[in-house]
């Protein structure tokens, strides 16, 4: 008696291809092309991209070590819908912010914009020279309460339009460049609420 063959199936042509998109804020460019078997195996999967790949920050260094994270919420047809949840500055970028006789500061801030989205930033101020524990206090304070302030006064898209941008950090300096002279201040870390909940 003859054997019956098994049916082979092949699982890649059961898959299809997603254009994973940007958020509105990022005029909903395509991020890149995934490959799934399923819609729902789509949800929550996270997508990487430099400033540099989106455009942003023109052709200025940072851009090109800034990382964006996005994660995909929700499929309609063949597009992969996100919403962005953070960015990060290279560590080694940021290293060569230090330089001997400088004093670093590095601040958390956790707030609440106007559109009731909780935000963590990551700060890093560099200043010109080596500054007193009172001067550090100082800084600290403006750091917070500024960063609080600008957080609180704007939509969660806002905000991240200006950190990813530098006028949040520009503003900053010119902040602290009244207290002691400053050599840089970025926003080396950015985290929507519910990834730290």
């Amino acid at each position: 008696m003859a054997l019956k063959k098994a049916k082979i199936v092949d699982k890649w042509k059961a898959k299809k291809w997603y254009s994973v998109k940007a958020p509105a804020m990022f005029e909903g460019k395509e991020l890149c092309e995934v490959v799934a078997a399923d819609d729902k195996t789509l949800s929550n999967r996270i997508v990487k991209k430099s400033l540099l790949e989106l455009g942003i920050g023109g052709s200025s260094q940072i851009s090109m070590f800034t990382t964006m994270f996005f994660r995909i919420h929700d499929v309609k047809g063949n597009d992969a819908n996100t919403v962005l949840i953070g960015h990060e500055i290279s560590p080694s970028f940021l290293k060569t912010f230090a330089r001997r006789g400088k004093s670093l500061i590095h601040q958390v801030v956790d707030e609440k914009t106007k559109d009731n989205e909780t935000l963590r930033l990551k700060l890093i101020a560099v200043t010109g020279a080596r500054v007193s524990q009172n001067t550090r206090s100082n800084l600290r304070k403006v750091l917070v309460d500024d960063s609080k302030k600008a957080i609180s006064e704007g939509n969660f898209d806002d905000v991240i339009q200006d950190v990813l941008y530098g006028r949040f950090s520009s503003k900053l300096f010119n902040r602290l460049k009244t207290i002691t002279k400053m050599r840089r201040i970025e926003v080396r870390k950015s985290e929507r609420g519910e990834i730290f909940k």
